[in-house]
């Protein structure tokens, strides 16, 4: 069997994240990418798809870097309730209760939902949004023991509205944790507030005086060319220009 895929140019989004650091995504990019990484979620688990290793460097840019595309599917299984006992994942961006920081009894087993990718989730939203590595200069192991201890990346610096959000895509009990379905809703309408607000509108009325005004000029050839005469650059000549266009 031979699966052809395509091919994403813009490398991996870890990479991308690394190459433009320190600086940050604009807010409108962080989000349309995460709003990408969200539906592709969205399709997984309403076929009853688990992930389990969602992070940056499964996730695949376009050429242009405004979309990527939800890769590696190596852990991904099919979700069976009351199941899903196996340790997965990498642990930077694993969910707590994927594992524990105290022994089980023997034959204890910790069980968990579709809702370890939504932990994942928020952990990636993180890092477009500051471009920082969670839990920097930590292993593996610390990370997994500050998670387990309901240690979260600092959400100071972020919009209101998207800290709040990222403490409940986070949050140590996974019933609290929303859908992807909801995600997708939320960021679609938070996208459209954000990007949409309307810059202030030129000030037609100073345009039009000025165009009233260099109209009079062009009615009158000695003063145009007077004006001509005395060197005025770059501030008076839109005058002229409009007084012009509209002569001819």
């Amino acid at each position: 069997m031979m699966i052809v895929t395509e091919l994403m140019k813009g490398g991996t989004l870890q990479r991308y994240l690394w190459s433009i650091r320190p600086k940050r995504l604009e807010l409108k990019h962080s989000l349309f990418l995460a709003l990408d990484i969200s539906r592709a979620m969205e399709y997984l688990h309403a076929n009853g798809i688990i992930h389990r290793d969602l992070k940056p460097s499964n996730l695949l840019l376009a050429n242009n870097k405004m979309h990527v595309k939800l890769t590696d599917f190596g852990l991904a299984r099919e979700e069976v309730m009351g199941g899903m006992t196996c340790e997965a994942g990498t642990y930077r961006w694993m969910a707590p209760e994927l594992y524990s920081r105290d022994p089980l009894p023997i034959g204890a087993k910790k069980h968990y939902d579709h809702k370890v990718d939504v932990y994942s989730f928020s952990i990636v939203l993180w890092e477009l949004l500051t471009n920082k590595a969670p839990f920097k200069g930590r292993d593996n192991v610390l990370v997994a023991y500050a998670a387990a201890k309901n240690e979260r990346p600092s959400v100071e610096g972020l919009p209101t509205e998207i800290a709040s959000l990222l403490q409940s895509y986070w949050a140590a009990d996974p019933n609290i944790r929303p859908e992807f379905k909801e995600i997708s809703a939320y960021l679609t309408s938070f996208i459209h507030k954000c990007c949409s607000i309307e810059t202030k509108p030129p000030k037609m009325m100073e345009i039009d005086r000025t165009r009233s005004h260099a109209k009079e000029e062009c009615m009158d050839p000695d003063h145009v060319t007077n004006k001509i005469n005395e060197g005025k650059k770059s501030r008076t000549c839109t005058a002229y220009l409009i007084c012009f266009e509209d002569c001819l």
